[in-house]
């Protein structure tokens, strides 16, 4: 009992104390009484990974980072992979983490993403293929839509498979939340995102990396849209393009989208 007390008290007194030495400092887009979201840099887990396995450093921890620079409690309602970049939502109280998680649960957020993928992929489509969870393994309902913004060749050979280089820029809209869903979709398209290192096309990713020297999965959410979960205003949050992705452009040729609609 006494044990009991005692780690109960040390919980309590860590939140007075930095959550992180990192220097760290993350763009607010957007902060209510309610929620707060933040522009996520490429390379940073959202919270501690679950699996042992894959600790990663608290200074590249989402959570640990905005908690000492915001100096309040926090709680995740939604995840980003660590190489994807751009809106992330933390709740500032548990009545907002409560309603914030049931829309994104039940497919009540809009959430539009911008991608690279190998290959010219076609004008717009719906995948609805199951994926299997990441932790039971059961194949669950996955569905993802998507357009095409634009196509760039480039005239040379990348790998053994084609005479040219062909690259599309998409918008994705997931209406499900599963795992690498949009990563893992349009590979089944045989469209992967560049910089997949897991689903995607080692040739034209170490073309990106050691050529034009833009590292890192293309893959940026860019608009986010719900309900306040305490008043009920219609919320749309937006992540500017950074300096990586107008370089890219530049160097592939595309020109830089306006807003989704």
């Amino acid at each position: 009992m006494e044990d009991d007390k005692k780690i109960a008290l040390e919980e309590r007194a860590s939140f007075r104390k930095p959550y992180s030495d990192s220097n760290v400092t993350f763009e607010i887009l957007l902060q209510t009484p309610e929620f707060v979201a933040i522009d996520k840099p490429p390379g940073y887990h959202v919270h501690q990974p679950e699996d042992p396995r894959h600790r990663a450093s608290r200074d590249l921890i989402c959570l640990n980072n905005l908690r000492n620079q915001l100096d309040t409690y926090l709680y995740p309602v939604h995840r980003l992979d660590v190489g994807t970049e751009g809106v992330l939502v933390f709740a500032l109280t548990k009545e907002a983490a409560t309603g914030l998680s049931y829309q994104f649960q039940n497919r009540e957020v809009k959430k539009t993403y911008f991608a690279i993928a190998r290959g010219w992929a076609k004008d717009e489509g719906i995948v609805d293929v199951p994926l299997d969870l990441d932790s039971t393994g059961e194949p669950a309902e996955s569905l993802t839509r998507y357009r095409t913004h634009q196509r760039v060749e480039l005239p040379f050979e990348i790998g053994k498979r084609h005479k040219s280089a062909r690259y599309s820029l998409i918008e994705a809209q997931p209406e499900t939340g599963r795992f690498h869903q949009i990563r893992r979709h349009m590979a089944r398209l045989a469209h992967p995102l560049v910089g997949d290192s897991v689903h995607g096309d080692s040739h034209h990713n170490k073309y990106f990396r050691h050529v034009l020297g833009e590292p890192g999965l293309w893959l940026k959410a860019k608009v986010v849209e719900f309900l306040n979960p305490v008043t009920g205003e219609p919320v749309r949050i937006e992540s500017g393009w950074t300096p990586r992705w107008d370089r890219i452009f530049n160097r592939l040729g595309f020109e830089k989208p306006g807003a989704p609609p």
